[in-house]
């Protein structure tokens, strides 16, 4: 925090040192990049499909191709928006970045709340599955989640639940039954997990002992770490079965690449860009394309996250945007996904101001949301284009018109360009809100192999595959 940009180039320098004698090393000169102009002159923005033969190397056995150390792990990305990814994790990305987190973490949150007894309970972490990679006996691939259970220290594990014959299943469904029924008699502290999935368990778990309070159940219960999709839509659905300010709730930044970001505050709704964790931060402004590192970037201007890390990834574009909330020191807030947004009538409405007026929407309604989609419907003879919102309610509102108004409403007030494109219906019109029948997400999900762990339903797009995909199995 007090020497951001000099922590940055002393990371930068140790990549560089310990991947000049890489193939990718040697092929982009690395034993001649002395400073950061020579790496953007010598290493052209990459993404997984242009590293993809250099992975698959990795994966049939081959060494020292991206990086220096051996690669037995490989993380499957989500795939949402495309066919899942295998990333690549080294030990030192274990060691250095994701197990750092969890330590930071915790490590923060004690130091926010000195008279804590979080360490006297259980932690419950709900993850993903593995599997054996066949395309190599000593490579095995799985959910990060998973990864990560597989290898944590002795001194988590005795302290983690459920048992990892649990943990790991397959199959969903069974193993929230499992989890539920296992987890209900352990003292759990703290959780962590995806909100939407952690939300599932604890649903089952209150159903199977005919309570509405969690802390029936877990009367210990003190800290929720969450991650991966904006909590704002959940929040209060846990605010319902945790009711009170027992329950403390920190965000993290934990994507299949990395962990980037952390809750340092209580309640500040913001995290601490991480910049010792073996990654180097890259910028594109969203505005005109400019790159910059750290010390190049300004205040709620919205930025994709390029990171250079210690397993391999080079000027690696993630597809995440965010935005800086203070330069001293760099705190960020996640806006969404580069290709999670609507621009079909030059609207350009993007995830997090959907997940805010949804947000308020509900307040106002007292309704809730489990999941959502959005995609627009394009214009058509003498009718005007609009978007079209699937939603599946936990709970609906009595009056969906007013939902409808409502978010328009508010959609407007948080994107001057779509309000522009909505004056008098002649581009954009009214959105048409069509209420899905519980379990349609879980649906399509199960469909692409896609229930569980870290995957999660694609907010906003700017075509109708998804969207039509859903429609025709309801």
């Amino acid at each position: 925090m007090k020497y951001p940009i000099e922590v940055q180039q002393d990371v930068f320098a140790t990549l560089i040192d310990k991947a000049k004698n890489t193939e990718w090393g040697k092929k982009h000169d690395y034993q001649h990049i002395n400073n950061y102009q020579d790496f953007v002159r010598n290493v052209p923005m990459q993404d997984y499909d242009s590293l993809a033969p250099e992975i698959q190397k990795i994966r049939e056995g081959q060494k020292n191709i991206l990086w220096h150390s051996d690669i037995k792990w490989f993380a499957k990305s989500s795939g949402t928006t495309s066919k899942s990814k295998l990333i690549p994790v080294s030990k030192e990305a274990l060691m250095d970045c994701h197990y750092k987190g969890g330590k930071d973490l915790l490590a923060i949150y004690h130091n926010n709340h000195p008279k804590s007894k979080l360490i006297l309970g259980k932690t419950l972490v709900v993850g993903g599955s593995t599997k054996l990679n066949k395309l190599n006996t000593g490579s095995y691939y799985g959910d990060l989640s998973a990864i990560i259970m597989k290898n944590f220290p002795v001194w988590v594990e005795q302290r983690r639940v459920p048992k990892m014959k649990i943990a790991l299943m397959d199959d969903w469904e069974d193993k929230i039954e499992k989890m539920a029924i296992s987890t209900a008699k352990e003292d759990v502290s703290n959780i962590s997990g995806v909100p939407s999935w952690v939300l599932v368990l604890i649903r089952k778990i209150l159903e199977n002992h005919k309570t509405d309070n969690i802390f029936d159940v877990w009367p210990n219960l003190e800290l929720f770490m969450h991650g991966g999709v904006n909590f704002s839509p959940y929040k209060e659905q846990y605010q319902q079965i945790a009711p009170g300010n027992q329950l403390n709730f920190y965000e993290n930044f934990n994507a299949t690449e990395g962990f980037f970001g952390l809750q340092d505050q209580s309640g500040v709704e913001e995290m601490l860009l991480m910049l010792d964790y073996g990654i180097f931060y890259e910028f594109i402004d969203q505005k005109d394309n400019r790159v910059v590192a750290l010390e190049g970037v300004e205040l709620n201007n919205v930025y994709e996250l390029v990171i250079s890390t210690n397993t391999g990834l080079w000027r690696y574009k993630m597809g995440d945007t965010i935005r800086f909330t203070s330069l001293n020191p760099f705190r960020i807030k996640v806006v969404g996904r580069v290709k999670h947004f609507i621009n079909a009538f030059g609207e350009e409405l993007v995830i997090e101001q959907a997940e805010k007026a949804l947000s308020v929407v509900c307040e106002k309604t007292s309704a809730q949301i489990k999941e959502y989609t959005a995609a627009p419907v394009y214009l058509k003879n003498n009718q005007s284009g609009k978007h079209q919102w699937l939603v599946e309610f936990l709970k609906e509102p009595e009056d969906v018109n007013l939902f409808v108004h409502l978010l328009d409403d508010e959609l407007k007030k948080a994107n001057a360009d779509y309000e522009a494109k909505r004056q008098h219906d002649l581009l954009l019109g009214l959105p048409e809100l069509v209420v899905l029948p519980k379990g349609s997400f879980d649906q399509w999900l199960n469909k692409h192999n896609k229930m569980g762990g870290q995957h999660k339903i694609p907010r906003l797009a700017n075509n109708r595959k998804i969207v039509e995909e859903i429609l025709k199995m309801v």
